[in-house]
C-alpha cells in the first residue's frame, strides 16, 4: 500500500512550529514588562519616599569615576545631580581633539535628554542630523530618520567631539558635590577581592589615594584597567582615516554620507556650519604612512577618485534611488525610481585640499564585546567596556543608555558601603543594558561587514541586496534606520530585517528564472549571512539579548538598609 504525502506538509509543521515560537516569545515580552513595570513602581515608592543622603558616618567621596570623557563627564553630572558626592579623575583636561566620537544618533540624543543634558549640544555649532545618503555605483538612496512621532528638537547631533566632551565637562564642575581633578590613574585598590579605591597621580607628581564604596571605570578605548574587571576580546578591523573639508557642501544638507567604496566605506557629515568631516576606512592593521607621503598618495590616487567617481566634469551623475525621489532643480517630490543628482565638483576640491594641507589623523577602529568580571566595589562603563565599528556612529548612544541604566538601579540605593550585596545587585544591569547595547553592536558589526567589497559573488550579491532593500522605502528603510539610530532598540526587529536582506538578495538572483549558478550562489549567500551575525550574537550573548525574560539577575530588588525598610514599613 503506498504512503502519500502531502507536498505541504513540511511547510506546515515548520510554520507551526515558527509560530509557537513567536507565541512564546510575545508571552514572555509580555511577562517581561509586567515585571519591569513592577519593578519601577517600587524604585519609584523608594525613590519618592527615601531620597539619597550620604550614610551620617561616611567620609570621602561616593563613587569614584576614572576618566571624563562622554561617559564618564555625563555620569558625573548624572550622579552628582542625584545627590552622590563623586571624585572625577581625568588624565588631561584640556580640550579633546578626535576624529571619532563626533556623531550623536537620535536615540542617543533622546537619552542625553532624559540626563537632563541636551544642553551640552547648545553652542557649539552643533548640526542637526536628519538621516543618511547611501552611495553606490552611480547610485544614491536617501534615509530618513523616523522622526515623525517625537519632539520637533529632537534628530542626531553632528560636532567636534571635544567640545562636546568640555560643555559636560563645565556642566559636572559646577555641581557643587562633583571634584574635577586632573590626574592618572595608575591602579585600582584592592582588599579581600574588594575594589575600594584608586592610586593616582597628581598634574604635579603627587602619588595620593582616594575611597570609595564604588568605583566607576570610564578610561575609554585603550584602557589600562579593565583587564582586571573583563575578559578583554579586542578585534581591530580596520582603521579611520580623518581629513576635515572646509567650506564645502555636501549633497544633501543635514544628512550622514555613506560611500560604499572600494575596499571599504567612506563617511561624510558636517561637524560644524563650515567644516566637514570625512572619515576613509582602511582595512587591515596597517595603514599607509603619513609621515613618508604614502598616505597622500594612496588617499588621492585611491580614495578620490571614488570621492568624485560621478562628478558633474566627469560627465556623469548620480542616480537617486528611493520611492520619493529628488527632482533636479526642483525642491518637490515625485514618485519615481532613478533620477539624475550631480555631486557638486566642490567636495572632491575641498578633498584634495585637505589632503595637500596635511592635517591627516588615523585612528583604529575597535571592537569588543562586553564581558565582565563583576567586580565588587567596581563598574566598567563606556568605550573601557564595549565597543563596536565606529561606522554607525553607536558608540555614544550606547554609553548613555548605559548610564540611564545605572542611574535608575543606583536611585532607590542611600548607602553603597555594603559591596557584596551592591554588585550582586548590579548584575542586573549587564542584562538591562541588552536591548540597546546588543543591537547596535551587532548591527555595526554585520554592517561593516556588508558594506566593505568583496571578490566573493556571494558577499558581492550581499551588499547590492542591501542597497537595494534600503532603497524600497517604507518599512524597509524606516525599521533598518530606526534600529541604527536607537530609537527602535529591538534585538529581534535587527535578526529579521537582516535575513529579510539577504532573503531578497537571493529572490533578485532566483527571478525570473533560477539557474544552477544563482541557485548556488544562493545557497551561498544565506551562507555568508549566518556567518557574519551569528558570531557576534554569540559574543553578544544569546540568552540576554533575546531572551532577557529568564536572566534572573533583572528581578533583584535593591538592597535596602534598616532605616529605610523601617521608614517603608511605616509608609
Amino acid at each position: 500500500m503506498a504512503i502519500v504525502i502531502d507536498k505541504f506538509i513540511f511547510g506546515t509543521f515548520f510554520a507551526s512550529l515558527f509560530g509557537f515560537f513567536v507565541l512564546c516569545f510575545l508571552r514572555r515580552k509580555h511577562q517581561n514588562l509586567e515585571n519591569k513595570q513592577k519593578f519601577k513602581e517600587k524604585a519609584a515608592f523608594k525613590t519618592q519616599n527615601y531620597n539619597v543622603q550620604r550614610p551620617e558616618n561616611s567620609s570621602g567621596p561616593d563613587v569614584i569615576i576614572v576618566g571624563a570623557g562622554v561617559a564618564g563627564a555625563a555620569l558625573a553630572c548624572t550622579l552628582g545631580k542625584d545627590g552622590r558626592q563623586v571624585h572625577v579623575i581625568e588624565r588631561d583636561l584640556t580640550e579633546p581633539d578626535r576624529i571619532v566620537g563626533e556623531l550623536l544618533q537620535p536615540g542617543g540624543y533622546l537619552k542625553l535628554m532624559e540626563l537632563g543634558l541636551e544642553d551640552c549640544v547648545e553652542e557649539i555649532d552643533a548640526q542637526r542630523v536628519l538621516g543618511y545618503a547611501l552611495f553606490k555605483d552611480g547610485k544614491v538612496t536617501r534615509l530618513s530618520y523616523p522622526l515623525e512621532n517625537f519632539h520637533s528638537d529632537v534628530a542626531g547631533r553632528s560636532f567636534h567631539n571635544g567640545r562636546f566632551i568640555q560643555r559636560m565637562r563645565e556642566k559636572a564642575a559646577k555641581i557643587p558635590n562633583v571634584k574635577l581633578q586632573q590626574g592618572t590613574v595608575t591602579s585600582l585598590l584592592e582588599e579581600n577581592g574588594t575594589i575600594n579605591g584608586v592610586q593616582y597621580k597628581t598634574k604635579d607628581g603627587q602619588e595620593l589615594r582616594v575611597h570609595a564604596p564604588l568605583t566607576v571605570v570610564c578610561d575609554g578605548c585603550f584602557s589600562n584597567l579593565r583587564r582586571s574587571l573583563c575578559n578583554p576580546k579586542v578585534d581591530v578591523p580596520s582603521y579611520f582615516v580623518g581629513l576635515v573639508l572646509e567650506n564645502c557642501e555636501l549633497p544633501f544638507a543635514n544628512h550622514g554620507h555613506v560611500i560604499l567604496a572600494d575596499p571599504s566605506p567612506i563617511l561624510c557629515y558636517p561637524i560644524s556650519s563650515t567644516e566637514v568631516r570625512c572619515l576613509v576606512d582602511v582595512p587591515g592593521q596597517k595603514v599607509p604612512s603619513i609621515a613618508n607621503g604614502e598616505m597622500s598618495k594612496y588617499l588621492k590616487d585611491v580614495v578620490a577618485p571614488q570621492v568624485i567617481c560621478s562628478s558633474p566634469h566627469q560627465g556623469s551623475s548620480l542616480i537617486v534611488s528611493s520611492p520619493f525621489c529628488r527632482l533636479a532643480n526642483k525642491t518637490s517630490f515625485a514618485h519615481c525610481r532613478f533620477t539624475p543628482f550631480q555631486i557638486p565638483p566642490v567636495l572632491h576640491d575641498a578633498f584634495i585640499s585637505a589632503i595637500d594641507k596635511g592635517s591627516i589623523r588615523t585612528m583604529p577602529n575597535r571592537s569588543m564585546p562586553a564581558d565582565p568580571h563583576p567586580t565588587p566595589g567596581a563598574l566598567l562603563m563606556g568605550d573601557a567596556f564595549n565597543m563596536r565599528h565606529p561606522l554607525t556612529g553607536g558608540g555614544m548612544t550606547v554609553a548613555l543608555s548605559d548610564i540611564v541604566v545605572l542611574r535608575d538601579l543606583l536611585n532607590p540605593l542611600r548607602d553603597l558601603n555594603d559591596a557584596a550585596s551592591l554588585t550582586k545587585y548590579l548584575e542586573s544591569f549587564y542584562t538591562l543594558r541588552k536591548p540597546v547595547a546588543s543591537t547596535i553592536n551587532t548591527l555595526a558589526g554585520a554592517l561593516y561587514k556588508v558594506f566593505c567589497a568583496s571578490p566573493d559573488e556571494a558577499r558581492k550579491e550581499m551588499r547590492e541586496a542591501c542597497f537595494d532593500y534600503l532603497s524600497l522605502g517604507g518599512v524597509f528603510s524606516s525599521g533598518p534606520v530606526a534600529l541604527l539610530s536607537g530609537l527602535n532598540p529591538s534585538p529581534l526587529s535587527l535578526f529579521l530585517h537582516f535575513f529579510a536582506v539577504a532573503i531578497y538578495g537571493v529572490g533578485r538572483l532566483l527571478l525570473p528564472f533560477p539557474s544552477p549558478k544563482a541557485m548556488f550562489i544562493g545557497v551561498r549567500l544565506i551562507s555568508s549571512a549566518s556567518g557574519i551575525i551569528f558570531p557576534i550574537i554569540k559574543a553578544e550573548g544569546v540568552r540576554q539579548m533575546f531572551f532577557p525574560a529568564t536572566v534572573p539577575a533583572i528581578y533583584r530588588h535593591p538592597p535596602v538598609n534598616d532605616k529605610a525598610d523601617d521608614l517603608l514599613k511605616s509608609s
